[in-house]
């Protein structure tokens, strides 16, 4: 019950705004759009004051983190730089045969020997 009184007393402050701002608009409208660009205007003077001293101070842009993140970012770029190419082209060695790389066996791991003929007749479990 109480929230449905509250929502029709909202709706009607609402209905009402809606009047005022019509009658305004059309009995004296220039001072209608004065009073509208000075509240415009107030919003953004708060809004620019509580950025300035607020909203400034709690993210710091050259905090210790940024600037090694920027380091971070200046190393990963002059690691992974790919070298342009030149115009004229280098002068290439002929090429040689080369051999296949054979893999080589792990030397530490060893094979157990039991006996694989012998195989569990599972179907009978």
């Amino acid at each position: 019950m109480g929230r449905s009184k509250f929502s029709i007393v909202v709706y009607i402050i609402i209905g009402l705004a809606v009047i005022g701002l019509i009658s305004q608009l059309f009995g004296n409208t220039i001072n209608f759009l004065t009073n509208i660009l000075i509240m415009f205007g107030i919003g953004v003077a708060v809004f620019a004051l509580l950025y300035y001293f607020v909203l400034k101070k709690r993210t710091p842009s050259n905090s210790d983190d940024m600037k090694k993140y920027k380091k971070a970012v200046k190393q990963s770029k002059s690691k992974y730089k790919q070298t342009s190419y030149n115009a004229a082209p280098k002068q290439t060695k002929p090429v040689v045969a080369q051999k296949k790389k054979r893999t080589k066996r792990a030397t530490h791991l060893k094979v157990i020997e039991g006996n694989k003929t012998k195989r569990k007749d599972r179907a009978s479990l």
